[in-house]
Formats: C-alpha cells, sequence, structure tokens
C-alpha cells in the first residue's frame, strides 16, 4: 500500500503556520513596545523643549507651580491667530499669578504661519516673546529667531501703552518697531500677533487665571471665555 503524502505536507503547512503566527506576534509585542518607550521619549524631549522654551520668558525662578498643570486652552481666531484651540501656561508664585504665556499665532507670515510664545506679566507688559515655529525665508525672515538677532528681545517690556497702539507697527509704516533689510512682511506679521495678544490677555485677564487649574488642559474652557 502506497503512503498518503497528504498527511505529512499537512503536518508541514501547520507547523510552518504555527511558526509564522508566533513570528508575527512576537514582531507585533516588539513593535508596540518600541513604539510606547519611543513614544514616551518623544513626549519627554517636547516637554523639556518647550518648558526650556517658556524659562526664557518668564524665568524659573519667578514662579513655583508645575506650568504644564496650569495650563488651559482657549480660542479667539481674530486676536489669537488660529482657528483652534491655543495654549495658555499660567504662571504663579505662592498661589498668586505673575504671568501668562500664550501660544498665539502670526498667520500672516511670508510663507505661512508663525508661530509664537507671548510671556505677559499680570500688569500686562511683555515677559518676552520667542518663536515657536515657522517657515521664513532663510537670511531674511529668520531674523525673527533668538538665535539669529536680537530683534525679537525689543518687546520685552513692552505694553499696549508702550508704545501707543497706533505705534504698535514697524517703522516703515510708521510705527515702533524695526524691519528687516529686504523683509518687512515677516516682522510686520509679529508686531500684529503680539499687538493682538496683548489686546487679549487685557481684555480676559481675570477670567484667565480664576479658571480652576483641577482640570488642566481640557479645551472645554475655551468655551468658558468670549469667542469671537
Amino acid at each position: 500500500m502506497s503512503s498518503n503524502p497528504v498527511g505529512p505536507i499537512w503536518k508541514h503547512s501547520a507547523r510552518a503556520g504555527v511558526l509564522l503566527a508566533a513570528f508575527a506576534l512576537a514582531g507585533g509585542s516588539l513593535l508596540a513596545l518600541t513604539y510606547s518607550s519611543t513614544h514616551e521619549r518623544i513626549a519627554q524631549n517636547e516637554r523639556e523643549f518647550t518648558l526650556a522654551s517658556l524659562n526664557q520668558i518668564v524665568d524659573e525662578q519667578r514662579y513655583d507651580n508645575d506650568l504644564f498643570n496650569d495650563m488651559l486652552m482657549v480660542h479667539d481666531r481674530e486676536l489669537l491667530g488660529s482657528k483652534d484651540p491655543v495654549e495658555v501656561y499660567r504662571a504663579r508664585k505662592q498661589g498668586e499669578p505673575v504671568a501668562a504665556i500664550i501660544a498665539s499665532a502670526a498667520p500672516d507670515g511670508y510663507n505661512g504661519t508663525i508661530d509664537l510664545l507671548v510671556g505677559v506679566n499680570i500688569d500686562g507688559s511683555l515677559a518676552g516673546v520667542r518663536i515657536a515655529s515657522h517657515r521664513e525665508t532663510p537670511g531674511l525672515g529668520d531674523g525673527i529667531e533668538i538665535e539669529r538677532s536680537d530683534w525679537v528681545l525689543d518687546f520685552d517690556g513692552r505694553s499696549l501703552g508702550q508704545p501707543d497702539l497706533d505705534r504698535w507697527q514697524v517703522k516703515r509704516d510708521g510705527g515702533e518697531f524695526d524691519q528687516f533689510t529686504g523683509a518687512t512682511i515677516t516682522p510686520r506679521a509679529v508686531v500684529k500677533a503680539v499687538k493682538n495678544t496683548l489686546i487679549y490677555f487685557s481684555a480676559h485677564k481675570d477670567e484667565l487665571f480664576s479658571l480652576t487649574e483641577e482640570q488642566p488642559g481640557n479645551q472645554d474652557h475655551a468655551s468658558k471665555l468670549p469667542r469671537n
């Protein structure tokens, strides 16, 4: 009687299937573990980078709270320059408000949106301004970066009364602030965005600091503030 080859073939195929399934499971588990560890590391790096940027604006000696756990989202497309809610990091010392750092935007940069971090002291003066991201032309518009020039430092200490509102423009438009040689659109957009952020803070300062921090970062907070 001839042997039946179907049985051995089936057993071989079954073993191969089991091995493939085992390799797939092991590979999937390794991929998930790698993603989890990488994702956490990236998130931690982003947090540290953001905190370093915030501390350039409001020195860490000025506050004693956790900025990331005293953050909320607000929305005002006209004044804050974004169609989406933006972050407000609130600095406090012994529970008393010190400053707010608002992640506003200049939507009318030369090459698109310029993302800002605008720090406003409780008295309405500017603690500082930093550029978070942009796509402006290297060698021209990138003078807004602190690493490229000290232009952005001219905002320090300014307020809605210093200079007067009609002077919150670049000098080419009759204002107080320098433009760059061969590049006016970029600084014009940043000056306008900083001025609008100051206007927003002035209008909503009490609400910004009165919202409790038990629900940090909840976008529902945006609905408690007036929207445009």
